[in-house]
C-alpha cells in the first residue's frame, strides 16, 4: 500500500475528513471530528512508512505477538493506539485495510448515539 492507496481507501470511509492538526508533516483521519488513522508524510518519503490506529486493547496485543510489524502506538496511548509498520512487507494489503477499517469502527462506536445515526 502506498500514501495514495492508503489515503483514498481512509477517504472512501463515511464521514471522513482529513487533518494536519498537529504540523504540516502529520496527516490525520478522522471520522466526525474523532481521530482514527495518522502518519508521518516525511517518515513515509523516507521509507519508514507506519500508520497510528486504534485498536481493541486484547486485540492489540494479539496483533504485537503475532506481528514484528506491529507495535505500541507510537506516540500514543499504548493501550489503544498501534503503530502498523508498511515498509516491512510483513502485511498483507487485506490485513492492512482491516486494521484501518477496526479502527474506524472503534472510534464509530465510541461516538454518541447521535452522531452514530448519522452515518
Amino acid at each position: 500500500m502506498n500514501i495514495e492507496q492508503y489515503r483514498d481507501y481512509c477517504l472512501s470511509k463515511k464521514a471522513v475528513t482529513e487533518h494536519f492538526p498537529f504540523n504540516e508533516d502529520t496527516l490525520v483521519f478522522k471520522v466526525l471530528g474523532k481521530m482514527f488513522a495518522l502518519a508521518s508524510l516525511k517518515k513515509w518519503e523516507n521509507g519508514d512508512a507506519f500508520i497510528n490506529l486504534k485498536c481493541n486493547p486484547d486485540y492489540a496485543q494479539e496483533l504485537r505477538a503475532q506481528y514484528n510489524s506491529i507495535k505500541p502506538g507510537y506516540h500514543m496511548h499504548k493501550r489503544l493506539w498501534n503503530s502498523v509498520y508498511l515498509h516491512t512487507g510483513e502485511l498483507s494489503p487485506k490485513l492492512i485495510t482491516q486494521l484501518i477499517d477496526h479502527s474506524y469502527n472503534m472510534v464509530v462506536k465510541g461516538l454518541p448515539k447521535k452522531l452514530r445515526e448519522t452515518l
